[in-house]
């Protein structure tokens, strides 16, 4: 299933989201035309568990790994961004959003041992893992339009978000399961980080900011 937009039309421009994405693009057209070649701007601009430091835990959050790779996460941060920056306001969003992708990047560092300290993690996906968990108590009652394909059979059909979120989440969680066992190169640990993250700042914004109204 591939996400293509929410139900909720946000109240304010989402400065914060477009921003974001923008700088993810400004910083993936780096990567194309990096001296040493792509696959060095990995190295240079992704976090190495083995070698780590707080820039590279930074500029992680904003690397990629290719077209597909930037393309999927900032879809999804389209769709989920401006609603969550909507709630939380912009700067506390953007606070939010660093917080999230660190605490994902961290906990992925943990769970990567052995030669696998070696590998560079890159992309967007572990801070907007936070967004997701965050939407997902903030607005447990959106749906969202979602493709679906099946050989020849492809439709758009509307599903709860808390079926979509919450399926997405456990799939995270099995594929991390995997991973501890030796299968996958994906960085499902730093989804599940984000996403218990964001989960955890939504819950407080819904039960204590529910009739805040941010200024746009």
């Amino acid at each position: 299933m591939i996400p293509l937009r929410d139900v909720i039309p946000s109240r304010t421009t989402p400065w914060v989201t477009m921003g974001l994405i923008a700088a993810n693009v400004a910083l993936f057209i780096r990567q194309l035309t990096f001296p040493g070649g792509f696959d060095e701007s990995i190295f240079e601009y992704g976090l190495v568990p083995a070698q780590a430091t707080w820039a590279s835990l930074l500029t992680s959050m904003f690397a990629h790994a290719g077209w597909v790779h930037i393309g999927s996460n900032m879809l999804c941060l389209w769709i989920f961004g401006d609603n969550v920056e909507d709630r939380m306001g912009h700067v506390r969003f953007l606070v939010f959003y660093l917080v999230a992708g660190a605490a994902a990047g961290l906990l992925q560092m943990q769970m990567q041992a052995g030669g696998d300290a070696l590998i560079p993690l890159v992309g967007a996906s572990g801070a907007i893992a936070g967004v997701m968990g965050a939407y997902l108590f903030l607005y447990p009652h959106s749906r969202i339009h979602v493709l679906i394909f099946f050989v020849f059979f492809i439709d758009v059909i509307e599903v709860p978000a808390l079926i979509f979120l919450g399926l997405w989440f456990l799939m995270q969680v099995l594929g991390g399961v995997g991973q501890v066992a030796g299968q996958g190169g994906v960085a499902f640990w730093a989804h599940v980080g984000g996403f218990l993250t964001g989960a955890a700042a939504g819950l407080f914004f819904r039960r204590t900011a529910q009739d805040w109204t941010p200024i746009d």
